[in-house]
């Protein structure tokens, strides 16, 4: 979908979409379904990224899943959306039954390989970087913590 809002306005809008959204899912308890991608690269580094919105904190690559969408397409959708990578596999290694913005959530989590340098979208993403995995940042969300150690039971670095 060509981005018909300036990346500027777009960055400053995300903050006020994101806080009404949240208060709505608080409200409404709606069940919401997406996926988070723990991305490596070579190296075994970890690819976290910081929005334009929400908590300061460094999170891993995903959204949310669109009516009828495959979770797996839904995660490379995301990161070629948000990042401009091309994921040719991913693999799915847990879901998890948890609470988000106040409604049932249910995370769909993939690992994949990065053959590629991250580009953020500038609009939703304003940061990637890749983290060796015994010097992760100590701004993690909690939900990021969760899904790396989901990973890490499962055989992740």
């Amino acid at each position: 979908m060509p981005n018909v809002i300036p990346a500027a306005l777009h960055r400053a809008l995300l903050p006020l979409a994101h806080r009404l959204r949240h208060r709505w899912r608080q409200l409404a308890r709606i069940p919401i379904a997406g996926v988070s991608v723990v991305l490596v690269n070579a190296e075994g580094a970890i690819l976290l990224l910081r929005h334009s919105y929400g908590p300061a904190v460094w999170a891993l690559p995903g959204g949310g899943l669109k009516r009828g969408e495959d979770p797996a397409e839904c995660a490379r959708r995301e990161v070629q959306e948000e990042l401009g990578i091309t994921l040719d596999k991913v693999h799915a290694f847990a879901t998890l039954e948890e609470e988000l913005s106040g409604a049932p959530h249910t995370a769909h989590l993939f690992s994949a390989t990065a053959t590629a340098e991250p580009v953020p979208d500038g609009r939703e993403i304003l940061e990637a970087r890749f983290f060796a995995p015994q010097a992760l940042p100590d701004a993690l969300g909690d939900t990021t913590r969760r899904r790396l150690a989901a990973w890490r039971e499962r055989g992740g670095a």
